[in-house]
């Protein structure tokens, strides 16, 4: 194409003046505040770690909306659901029919007042299926033979129980959360709310221990055989690989026949294991920052073996230890929950998510709400951490830096 057509018109020179040639246009960042930036602008990252936050503030403070401890027992208030059906009694309150036939008598927010206890015996009762009560002398009966009736006539029952009131049926008015416990009861009466508040407690404080063990003993055993090198990096790593070899669950067997079963076991066993990973990780890092011209400057200048790795090599790898550090939580956090859940974590009454998923799984048909509440909350918590690690790894790259 020819440019005889173009006109010199469309053309504006710009001049730069000799006040605006240094002005900067853009705020200079460091690494962690542009690793920040980055951070914050990454959704997921950023609700994991609210979750996370939330998750702390609930282990730490969650005591506060429940008047029970986790090892309170009251057997009469047995696998109460969370969500309660009720009825109007005719002492102007409200009823709740339990699941297993029984009576109790709730106020109008959702507060458990007490199981009503019938007044015929239980001959009577587990002959003829049916609870009768006596409510300011009014007679109340709570009849549960539909069921059996049916089985004997191999049908279907259309109805589980019916109350009634002077031969009058009583209908559900509304639905109250169960404000007395929040998450429902166990099957001795405990507040699951307590319970798994308290294993929120021991899953962070399994966290914690994992962190501290990988920091303290992972970084320094890794700078250590990555910056010596040679023979003693051989025998360094090869150490590890034993260690590495034998699985976490035989490790917390042999420690339970020598110190017996306990969360101090699972934490001794993970301090143990826990490190091996990130002392691979770092010794990776040191072998390709110890050949840098910083460590070359710093040892002409007559700095010492341990103010090299500690001062000017680990913080040059604290990036992929951070990563390593907030993926490897919630590894520590299923790993606990899951020997919790097989018999070989924290003893009775002490709570965890693994031990309240156990006991919840023995009434799963009939009670649900018992697994749902530390399910939940382990699947939070783990996916929580994998979401905030990834967004992590993504703003601490310098490669994916935009």
């Amino acid at each position: 194409m020819s440019n005889k057509n173009i006109s010199p018109e469309l053309w504006e020179k710009v001049e730069v003046h000799a006040s605006r040639s240094e002005e900067i246009t853009r705020k200079s960042l460091t690494y962690w505040q542009d690793a920040w930036r980055r951070l914050k602008q990454n959704k997921l990252s950023m609700l994991g770690l609210a979750l996370i936050i939330i998750m702390i503030m609930f282990a730490s403070f969650g005591s506060m909306f429940t008047e029970w401890d986790y090892s309170s027992q009251t057997l009469k208030n047995a696998n109460l659901p969370p969500k309660m059906d009720v009825v109007k009694l005719p002492n102007d309150v409200y009823g709740f029919v339990h699941r297993e036939y029984t009576l109790f008598e709730v106020d109008e927010t959702g507060h458990i007042i007490d199981r009503l206890e019938p007044t015929n015996s239980m001959l009577d009762i587990m002959q003829n299926k049916r609870r009768i009560y006596e409510i300011n002398g009014e007679e109340v009966v709570l009849d549960f033979s539909f069921i059996s009736d049916a089985k004997k006539e191999g049908k279907i029952a259309e109805k589980g129980f019916e109350l009634t009131v002077n031969g009058e049926e009583l209908k559900t008015v509304k639905s109250l959360w169960n404000k007395t416990y929040l998450f429902g009861s166990d099957d001795l009466g405990r507040d699951l709310f307590a319970r798994v508040r308290y294993g929120a407690t021991i899953s962070l404080l399994i966290a914690l221990v994992a962190t501290l063990v990988q920091f303290f003993v992972g970084v320094f055993y890794g700078a250590i055989a990555g910056y010596a090198g040679g023979s003693v990096d051989m025998i360094m790593m090869r150490i590890v690989d034993v260690i590495a070899t034998v699985p976490l669950l035989l490790y917390v067997i042999l420690l339970m026949v020598v110190i017996g079963p306990g969360l101090k076991t699972i934490i001794l066993a993970m301090g143990i294991i826990y490190w091996v990973g990130m002392a691979r990780i770092v010794r990776g890092e040191i072998l390709s920052l110890k050949e840098q011209e910083f460590v070359m400057a710093a040892k002409t200048l007559g700095a010492s073996t341990w103010r090299i790795i500690a001062r000017h090599l680990v913080p040059n790898a604290l990036g992929p230890i951070i990563v390593s550090l907030a993926m490897m939580i919630p590894s520590a956090i299923f790993t606990e929950a899951f020997l919790s859940f097989i018999g070989l974590g924290v003893p009775a009454p002490m709570a965890s998510w693994g031990t309240l998923a156990n006991d919840a799984v023995k009434a799963l048909r009939s009670y649900p709400f018992q697994l749902l509440w530390p399910s939940l909350a382990i699947s939070i918590t783990v996916l929580s951490f994998n979401f905030f690690g990834d967004g992590l790894r993504n703003a601490l790259d310098p490669k994916l830096r935009r």
